[in-house]
């Protein structure tokens, strides 16, 4: 019997918040530039099946504006932030779950996205389901390396893009997003059991 690879990341969220943060686009700009990331609060109960999560609301989140589409990125990690390097995330599958609570999404999407030096790609082909008030089932989908599934948001500079299999080949960091607003969204994200695994090669 074969034994499972261990996951490249697994984010219980049971001592912390794992490095989890909301991107506070507007609290940079008044900070000459510089990046504001919130930390999120982490919970090491009351997640599914009793395990623990991670949290932040519109009070940590603001729009960033040169992304196209106008995006909101209130979860997200660096891999630097906790000493490692970049990971090749070409064909693998991601297991989580989210939940909302007084989540007002005012018709945006929830996607998950992937960043390194050549900008970020969102992964428009497949839109997150984020539970009302409750925890539901995990979401599972695998990060499929074909840029017609993916949405190049950032850079707008053409010099500076690169293509989406080098950006997978080499995530320096992820997370999810809120685009198609029409006013800032509001209200409680909660992220539990994130989990990495890489794809069988």
């Amino acid at each position: 019997m074969t034994t499972p690879a261990a996951p490249l990341v697994r984010n219980t969220f049971a001592q912390g918040p794992d490095a989890w943060c909301a991107y506070d686009y507007h609290g940079s700009m008044v900070a000459d530039g510089i990046n504001i990331f919130v930390l999120g609060t982490a919970q090491p109960t009351g997640g599914p099946d009793g395990t623990g999560f991670v949290w932040v609301d519109h009070r940590r989140w603001s729009a960033d504006t040169p992304e196209s589409p106008l995006s909101i990125l209130p979860l997200l990690t660096y891999r630097n932030w906790i000493n490692a390097g970049p990971l090749d995330l070409r064909g693998s599958e991601i297991t989580c779950y989210l939940r909302g609570d007084n989540l007002r999404l005012d018709g945006a999407q929830c996607l998950f996205w992937v960043h390194a030096n050549g900008g970020r790609w969102h992964f428009n082909s497949h839109p997150l389901t984020i539970t009302e008030g409750r925890w539901a089932a995990p979401l599972r989908f695998t990060l499929t390396d074909d840029e017609a599934l993916w949405h190049h948001s950032w850079p707008r500079d053409p010099q500076r893009s690169k293509p989406l299999t080098a950006i997978l080949g080499a995530v320096k960091s992820y997370g999810f997003s809120f685009i198609g607003f029409s006013s800032l969204v509001t209200g409680r994200l909660s992220l539990a059991q994130f989990e990495i695994r890489s794809a069988v090669r």
